[in-house]
């Protein structure tokens, strides 16, 4: 069961996200997504982060589902799905909605400073034209993580098929 709180994260998470990553954490807004137990699978993540653009908006930080869609993509999923997109209008037109669902999301998530800062920093084309993961091309792919992580957190079509095809919903506990 995934839990949207969307609030920063408290001490015990903290603590969570800190093993998780292996280093302590920067740019994080909030927990986007948890299971049952409070345990954060997704950060929603701040779009300057050191100055830089940052445009992965949802940053999956689970260790159990990294390790999962890791084998996926191993077996070279990334490539049948990119062949897919070329092959299926209908998933491709999915999957750009996806992407724009998540450029959306970032800017939403934005606070009016934020925009500023991102508009004086010159990064306002980065943010709002770069989709999942800050890919520019959406038409490929370039990270089931990204694309799981969205999927926790909003609609992406990549995600449901992850789900469908390989059960890694089974895996959120």
């Amino acid at each position: 069961m995934v839990i949207r709180p969307n609030q920063a994260p408290d001490e015990r998470q903290l603590a969570i996200i800190t093993e998780q990553l292996g280093r302590a954490p920067r740019g994080i807004e909030a927990v986007a997504a948890t299971n049952s137990q409070g345990t954060p699978l997704v950060l929603r993540m701040a779009p300057i982060v050191d100055d830089k653009p940052f445009p992965t908006l949802y940053w999956l930080c689970s260790d159990v589902l990294k390790v999962e869609i890791s084998r996926i993509e191993a077996v070279g999923v990334i490539k049948s799905l990119e062949q897919r997109l070329q092959d299926e209008p209908e998933f491709l037109a999915a999957y750009r909605q996806s992407h724009q669902d998540y450029v959306d999301a970032r800017w939403a998530f934005m606070s009016d400073a934020q925009r500023q800062e991102v508009e004086r920093l010159g990064y306002t084309d980065v943010l709002t034209e770069r989709g999942i993961g800050g890919i520019s091309n959406w038409q490929q792919i370039r990270c089931l993580h990204t694309q799981y992580a969205h999927h926790l957190c909003g609609h992406n079509v990549i995600g449901q098929w992850m789900d469908t095809h390989h059960g890694i919903d089974q895996h959120i506990g």
